[in-house]
């Protein structure tokens, strides 16, 4: 059975100002309407994502993807003579402004798509608004529930508990027996692995929960959980925590004493492990996308990107931005037309067929995206496929 043959598809928004946006958006034109059918020279696309603020890195990543492969459609003369046009706004990590501009692009009508948000707060806040104006919008990353809630949201980022599975199998084929926890509390996605799929993955995977430690999002310090932690000699830790978190957290489970494997999921990735050097080294995770798996739409991928932006390697980030992007492309040329109902029935077409992208083999549970993940490790001075973890070829 292929991958597309294994998908299948509310929370609403509950922000008191949410029915008066709506009204606004819908209030006046900008821009002229897209006819069904029609194929103009340029097919206008919105970007809102975080140029600025506290997950820029994030946004600005899910940018650069998106931006080569508007690139390439246009290159490639993928519609013909049509061509994508991007305007980008920055949402600066702020909730309120993410609203405001997806307002704004719900207003002209000359536009056929909206490329969502990385932050779930933005997305879960911009979904009910893009439902009820009929604009399909795809959106990266913003894994909670409440951002896929019907024909029109779409997202180009499996769930990190699909994939997240890997870590715990891996676990299991160690024979770890007994596990501590430390998770952050203020990210919905690291929540409900620790809170949730963790837990109930005791019995299948075979461990035992010691502890389970939860921080905030502001928390810095983690020394005086990595020493009980150490005091209960687990078999192995599992650290889902953000950013520069990671770092710190592995440093201090070392230098407590704590040496055997650390699961970690995405967010340690991107360079975030690197201020910890060898410290670092035996935290393996799952992730939807590394530069180093080998499917043939990967590489191509990476290539492309490594010649756009000087040698570098892309982020998972990109790869999804990338992703979502030639999305939209199939569908408009799937539909042969750009309106946003165009738009909306060609997506139907291509969450049924899935397709191969920058991620590998990618296949949909009703609007959200579903692929294999791989399994990477940070040896102590870089992130290494691990053997036996590449996404199909």
């Amino acid at each position: 059975m292929s991958r597309v043959d294994r998908g299948g598809r509310l929370r609403a928004f509950a922000g008191i100002g949410a029915a008066s946006l709506f009204l606004a958006a819908c209030g006046s034109g900008g821009g002229g309407t897209v006819s069904d059918g029609d194929l103009p020279d340029q097919v206008k696309v919105v970007s809102i994502t975080d140029q600025t603020g506290t997950t820029a890195y994030v946004g600005s990543s899910q940018l650069e993807g998106i931006e080569l492969a508007i690139d390439e459609i246009n290159q490639q003369d993928y519609l013909g003579d049509t061509e994508f046009v991007l305007e980008k706004r920055d949402s600066a990590s702020d909730t309120q402004t993410a609203v405001s501009q997806a307002t704004e692009v719900l207003r002209d009508k000359g536009v056929s798509a909206l490329l969502g948000p990385v932050l779930s707060s933005h997305a879960v806040a911009i979904a009910p608004l893009v439902e009820r104006a009929k604009l399909p919008a795809v959106f990266t990353q913003s894994g909670s529930e409440g951002v896929v809630i019907g024909d029109y949201t779409y997202r180009a980022t499996a769930p990190m508990e699909t994939y997240f599975v890997k870590a715990l199998e891996r676990l299991k084929d160690q024979g770890a027996e007994t596990i501590s926890v430390l998770y952050n509390a203020g990210n919905v996605t690291l929540a409900g692995l620790g809170e949730k799929t963790i837990p109930e993955g005791q019995e299948e995977y075979g461990y035992k929960v010691l502890s389970s430690t939860a921080v905030q999002a502001t928390t810095q310090d983690f020394s005086t959980t990595a020493t009980k932690i150490a005091g209960e000699d687990p078999d192995a830790v599992v650290v889902l925590l953000v950013g520069a978190g990671n770092s710190t957290a592995m440093s201090q489970l070392r230098q407590a004493g704590y040496t055997g494997p650390v699961v970690g999921n995405p967010a340690a990735g991107a360079g975030n492990l690197a201020p910890a050097g060898a410290a670092g080294a035996g935290m393996f995770w799952a992730t939807d996308f590394s530069f180093h798996q080998t499917a043939p739409s990967s590489q191509a991928f990476v290539e492309a990107y490594r010649g756009k932006y000087n040698g570098e390697n892309p982020l998972n980030y990109a790869a999804e931005g990338y992703d979502a992007t030639w999305m939209l492309a199939h569908a408009v040329k799937n539909a042969n037309g750009a309106s946003r109902e165009d738009v909306q029935r060609g997506l139907e077409q291509v969450v049924g067929e899935g397709f191969d992208g920058a991620l590998g083999p990618v296949w949909f549970e009703g609007n959200d995206m579903r692929v294999d993940g791989v399994l990477v490790e940070w040896n102590g001075t870089e992130e290494v496929l691990l053997e036996g973890s590449d996404a199909a070829n």
